[in-house]
């Protein structure tokens, strides 16, 4: 279902993908209090929805922030269409963002950024053997919102092989991985950050003993589309 009338009082968040199954994202806002809403083109009504997630998935056209391709990977046109074009609606009607990993790079090209195409310490962020996150401690920015959540430092959980170069214009960064990752974002007048990392495999089902509990960032966010509902 790509519009129709909201059938709850939780607040309806688009998720925009056309490949990769997003069911974990799905299954991580409803534990949060929101109606997660799949959409797999751009016939929408912004409208409709109080919040926009934007997922992990392969790697973005480096063509879009004017670099060749020397190391991106599963890259799709149609996706990334999809997910920008998706993203300037809601940042034009003000609207809550929040992207993780893979949209969390999105925001960032969105706005002017750069992207690092393959880490130097990839191995380090990288999922080990291709099933499972890696984890690493990260340090949040004072006063940024995950500072607020859940201190100065903490650990997250890892999966990517490519990075935030050059923060767009009017982002802020606001976690930096022990190895100088950048982890996090927010923008200085938008209600839009983002995170590198993977909350959604790291809260409910998906706890785990080592990292923080990814569910409280998701609650975050989920509470900041339910302030446009009020």
């Amino acid at each position: 279902m790509e519009k129709g009338k909201q059938i709850s009082g939780n607040p309806r968040i688009l998720i925009p993908e056309i490949e990769t199954a997003v069911t974990n994202y799905e299954n991580a806002l409803k534990g949060s209090g929101a109606e997660p809403i799949v959409i797999t083109s751009a016939e929408f009504d912004v409208d409709d929805f109080d919040g926009l997630l934007l997922p992990g998935g392969a790697d973005i056209d480096p063509a879009r922030y004017g670099q060749e391709n020397i190391a991106s990977e599963g890259v799709n046109e149609r996706r990334d269409e999809l997910q920008f074009q998706v993203l300037d609606a809601f940042v034009r009607a003000k609207k809550p963002v929040f992207g993780i990993c893979r949209g969390h790079q999105v925001i960032n090209v969105y706005f002017g950024g750069t992207l690092i195409q393959n880490l130097d310490s990839s191995e380090r962020h990288s999922r080990m053997g291709g099933c499972e996150d890696k984890a690493h401690s990260g340090t949040a920015e004072e006063g940024s919102f995950l500072a607020d959540i859940y201190g100065h430092t903490f650990f997250v959980n890892s999966s990517h092989h490519q990075a935030v170069e050059r923060a767009g214009e009017g982002l802020q960064i606001a976690m930096l991985s022990d190895d100088g990752v950048v982890e996090a974002l927010k923008h200085v007048e938008l209600p839009i950050w983002s995170v590198q990392w993977h909350p959604e495999r790291i809260c409910f089902a998906h706890r785990r003993e080592d990292t923080v509990d990814g569910s409280l960032v998701l609650r975050f966010f989920v509470d900041r589309c339910c302030l446009g509902k009020a």
